[in-house]
């Protein structure tokens, strides 16, 4: 027998067939399978290898790669084919085991490849779609499974070599793929004979250069101390239990600096009272005076950030002083990301107290798509906390609120509404304390105009140079912005006066000009008054005098909100 080792063996046709089946299913060759037969029947064991033979060897050699598992042609397409039969007579029943750990993988996969997206986005000042590297991967996993391979993500070892590689595009990921495809289908026997110390050689590489070296520079300060905590907390999960675990405790983690941040973090942005900030609603001279006088009772709290059960006692410590001095409690909401509902239970006890006092509790730009995606608005009307209870308001801008707090401190003195009899020439503050002659010479050149609410008065651009003074009503100016939008500039009430640039410069109107109500106006050109100045130069002087004064006091009062805002 031992010439059967050493010489070529001649065996019939019919035990040939039947050796190269039994090799075929063992996955063996010739030569190993009819050893294994000898050995197994006749007790002839084969020559032992000295350690050269033994390294010119692929089977059983461990320091090479070795040979790649489905290579060549047929047996790529036979392991197609053995994973659709597979799949095929798969039990419904296992199906349930398998939830769990497809799970599992899913998420893992989905936070390496997020992972590896940020990275990349850093290195190469680019913005990836998560979304959309998302539904790839799990269309790519499906696709690997029909032609037999195993789930992936976006590897950062890869992503990283073929940056350094030159990489630049997302053709070279596909080229990336491709050439991969092609190494393993036609070049699988050269790769078998790369070196392991080869391989390791290129892993230590890459691994050197996916340390991140500036996650160092949180050590030199406080307040980034904990977030290396974080860092080294999820390496060591991820050596020690896996990488799995790694994930979970780094989400927890983020999620407990998270709310550290948000309760750390200020809740009112700015406070003010009444007789500091105003609406937009231009007031006479003696209303302005009474807004000073008792703004006070109205408070102003600009809130932002997230309102949750972590920041609702700060809310209500900033908000207490207040809440027992102050008539009108304005709490502006458009900077505001979330609210939950301890932080909705706690406003609507601050708007018990107030009512007890005969108070107003007021929310201004409730947010209908905030930031974190909440409907706050609705979310209120579901509670119950914005209704039509005689002491809660709420109100689409802040200077509306405004606005109606300032009426209501005005009718407090028993002011006169703007819904009275319309004025006369004498009862306007321009005007006041003319002579009756005087008078009578100004109204002439004065032309009486009616305007319905919504209407018009006139639009940014146009040619004129009339001035108007409102007898009844009100108007507001909008600065027209992109498409039908527009901002708010003021809103002129009864006994004031609007269009006075146009007036003086003789350009084109600035903005928008729309009555607010039904509104009656005396209007005054430039060119009668002109004519008038002419005949009685005094009398234009004068007129010129208290437009002047008029404007006067309000740039006083528009320089007193913006020292208010620097402060603040």
């Amino acid at each position: 027998m031992s010439e059967v080792r050493r010489t070529q063996v001649y065996l019939e046709p019919s035990i040939y067939e039947l050796l190269r089946r039994e090799a075929f299913a063992a996955r063996k060759t010739l030569s190993a399978c009819l050893r294994d037969i000898l050995a197994r029947h006749f007790n002839v064991q084969p020559k032992r290898k000295n350690a050269t033979e033994a390294l010119l060897e692929l089977a059983g050699n461990k320091l090479v790669i070795g040979q790649l598992g489905g290579s060549g042609g047929g047996g790529f397409f036979q392991a197609m084919v053995g994973r659709w039969k597979a799949i095929g007579g798969l039990d419904p029943s296992l199906l349930w085991g398998l939830i769990t750990p497809a799970l599992t993988l899913a998420v893992l996969l989905s936070i390496d490849t997020l992972k590896t997206c940020v990275v990349l986005d850093a290195l190469t000042r680019s913005r990836h779609n998560s979304n959309r590297e998302l539904i790839g991967q799990g269309l790519g996993n499906l696709a690997s499974t029909a032609v037999g391979g195993m789930p992936g993500a976006g590897q950062m070892g890869a992503t990283l070599v073929n940056i350094s590689s030159g990489g630049q595009t997302r053709v070279s990921g596909l080229i990336e793929g491709a050439l991969a495809l092609v190494a393993f289908l036609i070049l699988s026997k050269f790769i078998a004979w790369v070196p392991i110390a080869g391989l390791a050689g290129i892993l230590i590489v890459v691994g050197f250069r996916m340390f991140d070296r500036h996650s160092l520079h949180l050590l030199k300060s406080r307040s980034t101390i904990l977030d290396f905590a974080v860092i080294v907390a999820v390496v060591a999960v991820a050596e020690t239990v896996s990488l799995i675990a790694a994930s979970a405790v780094g989400i927890g983690l983020a999620i407990m600096l998270f709310i550290r941040e948000q309760v750390g973090g200020a809740v009112v942005r700015r406070k003010t009272y009444g007789n500091q900030k105003f609406s937009k609603q231009v007031r006479l001279p003696e209303e302005m005076e009474i807004l000073m006088q008792r703004g006070e009772q109205a408070v102003i709290f600009e809130l932002q950030g997230s309102l949750f059960f972590g920041t609702t006692d700060q809310l209500y410590t900033a908000l207490e002083p207040d809440l027992k001095t102050r008539k009108y409690v304005v709490l502006d909401m458009r900077r505001v990301q979330s609210v939950d509902f301890t932080a909705a239970h706690m406003l609507e006890q601050v708007q018990g107290m107030l009512a007890e006092r005969d108070a107003f509790l007021i929310f201004s730009q409730l947010p209908r798509a905030a930031p974190s995606g909440q409907d706050m608005k609705r979310y209120f009307l579901t509670l119950g906390l914005v209704s039509s209870e005689r002491h809660v308001r709420g109100f689409r801008e802040l200077d509306a609120a405004l606005e109606w707090v300032e009426d209501q401190l005005l009718q407090e003195e028993l002011l006169k509404k703007a819904a009275e009899k319309p004025l006369e020439l004498h009862e306007i503050e321009v005007f006041k304390g003319r002579k009756e002659e005087t008078l009578s010479e100004i109204a002439a050149c004065l032309v009486k105009r009616s305007v319905k609410d919504g209407e018009v008065i006139f639009h940014r651009g146009d040619e004129g140079d009339e001035m108007f003074l409102i007898r009844r009503g009100s108007v507001r100016i909008l600065l027209p912005i992109v498409g039908k939008h527009s901002h708010h500039l003021a809103t002129f009430g009864r006994g004031d006066f609007f269009g006075e640039m146009t007036f003086l410069d003789r350009a084109p109107r600035s903005a928008d000009a729309v009555a607010g109500a039904d509104t009656d106006l005396f209007v005054l050109s430039r060119e009668r008054f002109d004519a008038l100045a002419d005949h009685h130069k005094r009398l234009g002087m004068q007129l010129l005098e208290g437009l002047a004064k008029a404007l006067a006091i309000r740039l006083r009062h528009t320089n007193t909100e913006l020292r208010t805002l620097e402060e603040n």
